[in-house]
C-alpha cells in the first residue's frame, strides 16, 4: 500500500538496479561474443544486482518505517495523461523485490546446462530482462507505469515459455498470452477510468495523489475495483481463472516456471494489497465476502486438483492454486494479522515452490519424465534429490520450523478472529495439502530399488541451489522477525482501510468486525 510519507532517495537505487539489468539483456543480444559466456555472464550480473539491492536496503531503508515509501525517484514522462516515472518501495514493495532478485541467480545456476550452447545467449538475456521487469513491478508506484510493466512482463514470459519449453510450449505459450492479454485488457478500463474521474494535473497516476482524491459513486467504484481485481486473479492465480497455470508450468522450463509461480504471480495479491484496497476501500469492503468464498474454493480446488495430479510439474502448479487461496483470503479478511501473515505467506511461497518447482526439473532431467507413475523406489537411487524434495515439500505444507508454517499459521489464527468459518474451512485445506505431498513422495521416491536404473544423484551445482535454498526455508522459519517487522505497518494501514471502507457502506460483517483486533505493533 502506498503511504503518503515519502522519503526521497539519496542515489537512484532502483534506476540503477533496473539499468543494470536491462543492459545486460541487451548486452546478451547485440554483442555475439558474449552469447558464449552467457550463463556466467548472467550469473554474475544477477549476483551484483542482488548485492546492490542488499546495500541499498541496508543504507537507505528503514523497517521501522514500512508504511512509508522509500527509495523514492520521480522522473516526468507523460504529463498530458499525468503519468510519471516513479519508483519507490514500502515494506512490502521491499522484500518482493529483494525475493525477486535472491531467485534470479538461484534459477540461472539451477539452468546451467538446461539449454544447448547456442541457445544459452537468448533463454539468459530473456530472464535478466525479465528481472528488470520484476523490480521495476514491485516498484512502481504511477498506475499507468504498473499497468504498462504489467503487460510488458507478457513478452519475455511468452519467449521464455514457447522458445524454451518442453513438446507443448507453443499451446501453454499462448495459452498464457490469451489469459494475461484479457486480464490486462480489463485492466485497462480501471486505467482509463483513473484518467478520466482522477484528480488531473501531471502526477494524476501516483498513488499517494490517487488515494488523497475525492471519492467516487459507489457502482462506479465497484466497476473499477473490478477491473483491476480480475487481471490481479488471473495472475494469481484464483479459482476460476487459474487454468492456464498448469499448462504452463507442465510446458515451460522449471527455471521459468520458478520466477513465473514464485515472484511474478505474486503481483496478483501484491497488486490487491497495493492498488485494489487503498484505491477502492469501500467496493473491497462490500467485495470482501465474496472474494473470501473464492478464496476458499481456490484452497479446496488447488489441493483436490493436485491429489488428482499425476505430472508433478501440474501438482506443484495447483498447489500454488490452493496456496493463493489463503494469501488472498488473508488480504481482505480485514484482519492485520492475517494480512501480515499473506504478505510473508507471499515470500515463503516463492522460496518453498522454488525448490519444489527446481528439484522436480533435476528429477525429470535423469527420469526424462515428469509423471509420478514413471517412478518408484528413487530414494534408494537419488537420496539427496528425494530428501531435498521432501524438505522443499515439508516447507509448503507449513512443517513448523520451516518457512510456510509461520505464514499460514498467521492466516489462520488472524482470519479465525474475525471470520470463523471461513478460518474452519481453511483448516480442512492445510489436511489435504499433507496429502498432496506425502502421497507423490511415497508414490515417487519409497519402495523397492528400481531396475535397470543407473543415474547420478544431485551434482555439486544442484546441491548448491537446494542447499541455498533449504537455507532460506529455514531462515523463514526460525527468524522472520525482520520481514515481519518489514511487512507489519503496511498489512495495520491497508486492514484499517479496509475496515474503513467496510464500516463506512454498512458492509459490517466480518471485515468490520476486524476493526478490534488491534494492530500488529
Amino acid at each position: 500500500m502506498e503511504n503518503q510519507t515519502i522519503v526521497e532517495a539519496a542515489f537512484p537505487w532502483l534506476t540503477v538496479l533496473v539499468l543494470l539489468a536491462v543492459a545486460a539483456a541487451l548486452l546478451l543480444c547485440v554483442v555475439r561474443p558474449l552469447r558464449s559466456y552467457a550463463r556466467e555472464f548472467a550469473l554474475g550480473v544477477s549476483l551484483v544486482i542482488l548485492v546492490l539491492f542488499a546495500i541499498a536496503i541496508g543504507t537507505s531503508f528503514d523497517p521501522a518505517h514500512g508504511a512509508a515509501t522509500q527509495l523514492v525517484e520521480t522522473y516526468p514522462w507523460i504529463p498530458a495523461i499525468g503519468t510519471s516515472i516513479a519508483w519507490g518501495v514500502n515494506g512490502m514493495g521491499a522484500v518482493m523485490v529483494g525475493l525477486a532478485v535472491f531467485l534470479v541467480p538461484v534459477v540461472v545456476l539451477a539452468g546451467w546446462n538446461d539449454m544447448e550452447p547456442e541457445r544459452q545467449g537468448g533463454y539468459f538475456g530473456w530472464i535478466l530482462f525479465l528481472e528488470a521487469i520484476m523490480i521495476a513491478l514491485f516498484a512502481a508506484r504511477d498506475v499507468f507505469l504498473f499497468y504498462v510493466l504489467f503487460e510488458l512482463m507478457i513478452v519475455p514470459m511468452y519467449f521464455l515459455i514457447g522458445r524454451y519449453g518442453g513438446a507443448g510450449r507453443e499451446h501453454a505459450a499462448m495459452k498464457f498470452l490469451l489469459y494475461s492479454i484479457v486480464g490486462g485488457l480489463i485492466m485497462l478500463v480501471g486505467v482509463i477510468g483513473l484518467y478520466v474521474l482522477g484528480p488531473g494535473g501531471p502526477q494524476n497516476y501516483l498513488l499517494y495523489v490517487l488515494q488523497s482524491a475525492p471519492g467516487m459513486g459507489s457502482g462506479v467504484e465497484m466497476l473499477f475495483f473490478l477491473s483491476f481485481f480480475i487481471g490481479f486473479a488471473i495472475k494469481a492465480p484464483m479459482w476460476p481463472v487459474h487454468t492456464w497455470l498448469p499448462d504452463t508450468t507442465e510446458h515451460a522450463p522449471a527455471g521459468t516456471s520458478t520466477l513465473l509461480v514464485g515472484v511474478l504471480d505474486k503481483l496478483g495479491t501484491f497488486g490487491m494489497i497495493a492498488i485494489c484496497v487503498p484505491l477502492f476501500p469501500h467496493a473491497a469492503a462490500q467485495a470482501a465476502p465474496v472474494i473470501i468464498a473464492l478464496a476458499i474454493i481456490s484452497i479446496f480446488w488447488g489441493a483436490l486438483m493436485a491429489i488428482a495430479s499425476d505430472n508433478l510439474m501440474r501438482l506443484v502448479a495447483y498447489t500454488s492454486v490452493s496456496h493463493f487461496g489463503f494469501m488472498v483470503m488473508g488480504i481482505f479478511s480485514g484482519s492485520a494479522i492475517a494480512l501480515s501473515g499473506a504478505i510473508l505467506y507471499m515470500v515463503a511461497h516463492g522460496v518453498g515452490t522454488a525448490g519444489l518447482f527446481l528439484v522436480v526439473g533435476f528429477l525429470g532431467q535423469r527420469g526424462d519424465s515428469h509423471l509420478i507413475s514413471r517412478y518408484g523406489g528413487w530414494q534408494r537411487v537419488t537420496p539427496v534429490l528425494a530428501g531435498t524434495f521432501m524438505v522443499a515439500g515439508l516447507a509448503t505444507i507449513a512443517l513448523p520450523g520451516l518457512s510456510g508454517f509461520v505464514p499460514e499459521y498467521l492466516v489462520l489464527m488472524g482470519t479465525f478472529k474475525v471470520n470463523m468459518v471461513a478460518a474452519l474451512f481453511a483448516v480442512v485445506g492445510v489436511v489435504l495439502a499433507a496429502v498432496y505431498i506425502l502421497l507423490p513422495y511415497q508414490r515417487a521416491f519409497t519402495g523397492p530399488k528400481p531396475e535397470n536404473v543407473q543415474v547420478e544423484d544431485l551434482n555439486a551445482r544442484e546441491k548448491t541451489v537446494m542447499g541455498v535454498l533449504i537455507a532460506a526455508m529455514l531462515v523463514l522459519g526460525f527468524f522472520p522477525a525482520p520481514v515481519l517487522n518489514a511487512v507489519n505497518p503496511v498489512a495495520d494501514s491497508t486492514a484499517k482501510v479496509l475496515v474503513t471502507g467496510a464500516a463506512t457502506t454498512g458492509a459490517m460483517g466480518p471485515v468490520a468486525s476486524a476493526a478490534n483486533e488491534g494492530s500488529n505493533e
